[in-house]
């Protein structure tokens, strides 16, 4: 009870309501077709975490301090501390897919695949071109056993970022598929 009291008062103080999420469509295409072009790893990777830049612009101070205590709970290992974060994250700000793809992958993490594909799926909704939420959509799949999915959702990735570090397992996908 008394580490639940912990983590709870240690997460910021609630504002009022969440301002709409921060639209970065335009520069997140731009960055899509800036890695489709790219014409190394290097580069790839570099775009890559151009993008992670604009995903991770929370709405409002509140909600990004709400971000950056999930993410560091995640990083420290105390994932029931970055759900919590993330929670009120989504429930502060239901319009901001960062929230939704950040509780996803510590589902993810803790083994909870069925509990992270909605959230993967409600991110990607969000922001078509978070690359990141459709390979996190694909690697969940894939732990599902559901192959045919899987590789579709990593194909789309590739087409966004052709340089993802996750291409290595769509002939993996492929050769799984073709034993079906």
């Amino acid at each position: 009870m008394r580490l639940l009291f912990c983590m709870v008062a240690a997460l910021p103080a609630q504002a009022d309501t969440c301002p709409a999420a921060p639209d970065h469509t335009e520069e997140l295409r731009a960055l899509v077709v800036a890695a489709q072009a790219a014409p190394d790893q290097q580069t790839g990777r570099e775009i890559s975490n151009a993008m992670w830049e604009y995903w991770t612009i929370a709405p409002d101070t509140y909600a990004q301090e709400l971000l950056d205590t999930g993410m560091e709970r995640r990083e420290s290992y105390d994932y029931l501390g970055a759900l919590k974060a993330f929670e009120a994250l989504v429930d502060y700000c239901p319009d901001y897919a960062e929230g939704y793809n950040q509780r996803a992958f510590v589902h993810f993490l803790r083994e909870e695949y069925e509990a992270a594909l909605p959230d993967l799926e409600h991110a990607i909704t969000l922001v078509p071109q978070h690359v990141a939420a459709r390979t996190g959509l694909a690697l969940t799949l894939m732990r599902l056993g559901r192959t045919g999915e899987a590789t579709l959702a990593l194909r789309a990735a590739l087409e966004m970022n052709p340089w993802l570090g996750e291409r290595s397992l769509l002939p993996v996908l492929e050769a799984m598929e073709q034993e079906l």
